[in-house]
């Protein structure tokens, strides 16, 4: 059996970085076992629950199904690069204040997803932050608490 295998250059979280494997490998992959960045999370493995979404370009993007080549180009930035050394992102910092993770296994698509959002809309109502982070799977149960971080956010301005 051969394995095909090329070298993409990717920008992740502000560095570029030379990748040698195979284009149709899940971005995911090798974000976590290439890169050593692992935030991103394997949940459904189908794109439906978003614990592995990344921003690519500002727009959150599953990664668990995605393949490698498709970042390719791109600027990606994982939960890992959104602090400014030891200042945290104010999504980051919001869900801290808010309390709004519980097992923590959702939070990092989550906090993407609510990065993303405040990229293209700074002051969402609530129903832009419902209809922007429904895409995000979350069992525990901690919704109310991720609409205050992100209400919390966008009151912060970067």
């Amino acid at each position: 059996m051969t394995t095909l295998s090329d070298k993409l250059e990717i920008d992740v979280n502000g560095s570029r970085v030379l990748v040698e494997a195979d284009p149709d490998t899940p971005f995911l992959y090798v974000l976590r076992n290439d890169l050593g960045l692992r935030a991103a999370k394997l949940g459904c493995a189908l794109e439906q629950c978003r614990a592995c979404a990344v921003l690519a370009d500002g727009e959150a993007v599953p990664t668990c199904v995605t393949p490698l080549a498709a970042f390719a180009g791109r600027r990606v930035v994982t939960l890992e690069g959104l602090a400014d050394g030891e200042r945290l992102h104010r999504v980051q910092q919001a869900f801290l204040d808010e309390e709004a993770a519980q097992c923590g296994y959702c939070t990092a698509g989550m906090i993407i997803g609510a990065v993303a959002l405040l990229e293209r809309s700074p002051d969402p109502s609530e129903e832009e932050i419902r209809t922007a982070l429904d895409p995000h799977l979350c069992r525990c149960g901690s919704h109310w608490r991720v609409i205050r971080a992100v209400r919390r956010a966008a009151g912060m301005r970067p």
